[in-house]
């Protein structure tokens, strides 16, 4: 069963995993820290979560892969803080003895857009990250980061701005014809099959599909081209082993290539 594999490989991964903080300094692989940036003319801030790891290390996207651990954020400490959105700068795919992973190496800047409670009002910024970093060994990494972020002016950030420019082309930018996706029931869930009309991201592609619903399994996926159009099959289960529900316009598809990223939203019917 799919999901046993992944469970094997996420185990061998931690195997060897020691207790670390990022606040700690010199000796971890991992060092993070918060670029204050502007405020926008509709009241939002913009900041950035700016991870640097040491040579040979890496972290993981969103969506690790097979072998990754996907990172999570606990904003509860900040104030005047009603919503944060995140962008993600193109990924890239790692292989780690035959299984893949998906993340970043050396240095990653995350762009947050953030959504005052009171806006014109400074946000006190207090982020929580556990993550993973991975060289021949995985750490579970803890960072704490914060930072008060008051700043009146509108003037854009190069760092941040260059890590904005730096997320996956939209399907229109690309000219994208169309996305489908197909679904079978199975044993332990279900099949999918996804048809994007694209032109190729360059090199071996690699498709992720982000069911985009809690509590759902995603396997790593299997992809090929026919001419103009890439075919991905994967499967997806429920966590729980419950029937599986799922809407076809919250699908997340993201195309890594040698050239470049591809984020597509929502898919047909085929």
């Amino acid at each position: 069963m799919k999901i046993t594999r992944l469970f094997t490989a996420f185990l061998s991964c931690l195997t060897l995993a020691l207790p670390a903080s990022a606040q700690q300094g010199v000796g971890t692989p991992l060092q993070g820290d918060l670029l204050t940036g502007w405020q926008q003319a509709n009241g939002q801030r913009v900041a950035a979560i700016r991870l640097r790891m040491a040579p040979g290390w890496k972290t993981y996207w969103r969506s690790p892969g097979d072998a990754g651990i996907p990172p999570e954020f606990d904003w509860s400490g900040s104030k005047n803080l009603r919503d944060v959105a995140i962008t993600w700068p193109a990924p890239k795919v790692f292989d780690q003895g035959g299984v893949n992973s998906i993340g970043y190496a050396r240095e990653v800047i995350l762009p947050l857009t953030l959504t005052p409670r009171s806006p014109g009002q400074p946000v006190a910024l207090d982020v929580s990250i556990d993550l993973g970093v991975c060289s021949d060994i995985c750490l579970p990494e803890t960072v704490h980061l914060n930072a008060l972020l008051d700043s009146t002016s509108n003037k854009p950030v190069p760092a941040i701005a260059a890590a904005f420019a730096a997320r996956p082309y939209s399907g229109a930018e690309v000219g994208l014809k169309s996305a489908t996706c197909s679904l079978r029931p199975t044993a332990d869930g279900l099949s999918i099959v996804t048809r994007l009309r694209l032109p190729s991201a360059g090199g071996e592609e690699t498709v992720v599909i982000e069911p985009g619903a809690p509590g759902l399994w995603m396997s790593a996926t299997e992809s090929s081209r026919q001419g103009d159009t890439l075919v991905s099959h994967g499967e997806l289960i429920a966590e729980n082993g419950g029937a599986v529900a799922l809407d076809r316009s919250a699908i997340r598809i993201t195309v890594i290539g040698k050239k470049h990223s591809v984020e597509i939203k929502g898919c047909t019917p085929a």
